[in-house]
């Protein structure tokens, strides 16, 4: 009786997590782009651009390790 959430709430936050997963690999690849253009970037520009890395790289060892796939 109670473990039939269990089911429904695991595909809930695994589609949670693929949209913030695209959502992080787009900012990701915008802060990679203005750090490839930039002709002095700051240093502000690049501990951004390392951090929206880590929080890709985070989420997507996090859907690894649930076997999430994007395949829909």
């Amino acid at each position: 009786m109670f473990f039939r959430r269990k089911g429904r709430l695991r595909k809930e936050y695994d589609e949670k997590l693929l949209i913030q997963l695209s959502r992080l690999k787009n900012h990701w690849q915008q802060e990679k782009q203005l750090l490839e253009k930039s002709f002095d970037p700051s240093e502000e520009v690049i501990c951004q651009t390392k951090i929206a890395e880590a929080k890709y790289i985070f989420l997507l060892r996090e859907a690894k390790q649930r076997n999430v796939t994007l395949l829909r």
